[in-house]
């Protein structure tokens, strides 16, 4: 079945902002749990809901957290991956449906469209973490990007980087397509059906109507 949509997770396919975020959750696990070192590591690509339950449970400190995250993202940079816009341009060209599908919330996006003033205009629709009630590894973010235009899952193609991204466009029984941005080729390369460095590869999935 043709491809007829291509669905982007935001931090680490669209925007390079993964660095960034190692260096924030480096500060706060080594401050909260400096017995666990690496724990930036291993929290990647999880929501924020999945991190504080798992390794904050404290409200004081999530409190804390919150209000140090909101900030630093105020104050981040928001550079697209290495060709990106091009690739997304091509695509809509040839008719496909795009969508960002992000476990980040309204306010975080509303930081990016200040980056980006073109940033709207990039996607057919943005969901966001408001609109779901299932965190990645859960399927239920891309099915709901999938039903948004009536089309079937094999119809789609998901952009990711992270474990817990990658196992939910795979779970939507979507193609994926991992970007070795945040994991190495090899970390990954079971978790997709493809893997890329940046956009100005082009993966090998037949782009069109």
């Amino acid at each position: 079945m043709p491809i007829r949509a291509a669905f982007f997770d935001l931090d680490g396919v669209v925007c390079d902002t993964e660095p960034q975020y190692s260096i924030f959750w480096g500060e706060i696990c080594r401050r909260y749990h400096p017995e666990l070192p690496g724990l930036e590591n291993r929290i990647k690509g999880q929501t924020l809901v999945q991190i504080f339950d798992a390794h904050f449970p404290d409200a004081q400190q999530q409190r804390e957290i919150v209000a140090e995250l909101d900030e630093y993202e105020r104050n981040m940079r928001y550079d697209y991956i290495a060709g990106f816009p091009e690739f997304l341009h091509s695509m809509r060209e040839k008719g496909l449906k795009t969508a960002l599908v992000t476990s980040s919330n309204r306010v975080k996006i509303a930081v990016v469209f200040q980056a980006h003033p073109e940033f709207h205009s990039l996607f057919d629709t943005i969901l966001t973490s408001e609109d779901f009630t299932e965190s990645k590894p859960s399927p239920q973010c891309y099915l709901k990007a999938a039903g948004h235009f009536g089309l079937q899952p094999e119809e789609c193609v998901v952009f990711e980087d992270s474990f817990n991204g990658l196992r939910s466009g795979k779970s939507a029984g979507m193609y994926v397509v991992g970007l070795s941005t945040t994991n190495t080729p090899d970390a990954i390369a079971s978790f997709c059906d493809e893997v890329i460095p940046d956009f100005t590869v082009s993966p090998q999935v037949v782009l069109g109507t």
